[in-house]
């Protein structure tokens, strides 16, 4: 592999992501070649590159194929930046996390799913060199896409579209007759469904929260042992030098690995009621949608 500088002007590469699923029972091509489970594996694989390359822009999906045992995603990048967070990401841990959690979440799996992944560009395996940043972003911008955006993936892209235009315009309210949903909670009289906290949720809580990162830490260590007594004032100090959107990051962080499958959206946004960051929760229950 060639080690060369990147360039930043009129970016583009192309990377090939491998999944494959060591749950028993749970086939991740198999659901994805099954016209029922098609759109709800490509709705996890979109939220996982959303929260894995902070977005939804600077890059797009042009294929998902058959690679058996994996699943294969093609994916074109069209500028440097949003490659770097996705390899920073993928290099982490964090991408698999974040896909565990929506594959847990979107098909109803009674615990997160253990994946396996790999990264290739053109014929070159990048997993062994994600310590190496610059020479991996190197061999994506090498790969240059063959091909367009596939009839398929254009189409499932529509259907997300139309739910979420469909969900943003019929939102869900209790009437005095109606009961709350057991996996559903309430916020400004409509109701959302309830689900574990994702990657994206802490990116767009750190980029927002600001100073008021410490209340919100204490509403949550209200009903969360990892974070009372002396835990927020430690997590300021320890992560001063890194600024207020390290410090919120770890937070909420240090909450989910605490509390697991029960760090909810639901106790965040409660968390945020009660600090009367309302504008925040409505955020990021957007995001959501």
């Amino acid at each position: 592999m060639a080690d060369k500088t990147v360039g930043r002007e009129s970016w583009t590469g192309c990377a090939v992501l491998f999944l494959q699923s060591l749950c028993p029972g749970v086939n991740l091509l198999s659901r994805y070649k099954d016209n029922k489970g098609k759109f709800i594996v490509f709705k996890v694989i979109k939220l996982t590159l959303s929260d894995s390359a902070g977005g939804l822009e600077g890059y797009e999906i042009l294929k998902v194929h058959d690679a058996d045992p994996f699943l294969a995603v093609e994916i074109k990048f069209l500028d440097v930046s949003t490659c770097r967070q996705f390899l920073e990401s993928y290099s982490s841990g964090t991408m698999r996390q974040s896909l565990s959690q929506h594959g847990c979440r979107l098909l109803a799996l009674p615990q997160e799913i253990t994946v396996q992944t790999q990264l290739k560009a053109s014929t070159h395996t990048l997993d062994p060199y994600l310590d190496q940043l610059e020479l991996c972003l190197q061999q994506i911008h090498l790969s240059q896409p063959e091909r367009l955006c596939d009839e398929e993936i254009e189409h499932l892209e529509q259907q997300l579209k139309n739910q979420a235009f469909n969900h943003t315009q019929q939102p869900l309210t209790l009437t005095q007759e109606e009961t709350m949903p057991s996996n559903g909670f309430k916020f400004q009289n409509r109701v959302f469904k309830d689900r574990m906290l994702t990657q994206a949720d802490v990116q767009s809580f750190s980029s927002e929260v600001g100073r008021q990162w410490k209340f919100v830490g204490r509403a949550l260590g209200k009903n969360c042992r990892a974070l009372k007594g002396p835990a927020i004032d430690n997590l300021a100090y320890e992560y001063e030098r890194e600024g207020l959107y390290e410090q919120a990051y770890q937070l909420l962080n240090r909450f989910m690995q605490a509390e697991g499958r029960e760090a909810k959206l639901s106790r965040l946004v409660k968390a945020l009621e009660d600090c009367k960051l309302m504008s925040l929760a409505e955020k990021i229950l957007d995001f959501q949608q």
